[in-house]
């Protein structure tokens, strides 16, 4: 999956990191995004809640998906895409 994300994030002209799995490192590793998408039901409460502290940090915005199919990254992307 995670290089299906990365091309169909290639295909929108954006720039991806993937995480599939919490690091001890995360919180140093994510960055300063501009968006950060969370497939919630793949990933664990304690990713998600690192994730969206160091998000908030650098105010990026913030998408919750249940589904992590690639239809549901295309629909995100798309959206993000045409509000800038």
């Amino acid at each position: 999956m995670v290089s299906q994300y990365k091309k169909i994030c290639k295909e929108h002209k954006c720039k991806a990191k993937i995480f599939t799995q919490m690091r001890g490192n995360l919180s140093t590793q994510i960055g300063k995004p501009d968006l950060l998408i969370l497939f919630t039901n793949t990933v664990s409460h304690k990713m998600v809640r690192c994730a969206v502290a160091e998000a908030e940090k650098c105010q990026a915005e913030i998408v919750r998906c249940h589904t992590s199919s690639q239809n549901a990254l295309q629909e995100i992307l798309g959206n993000a895409c045409q509000a800038r």
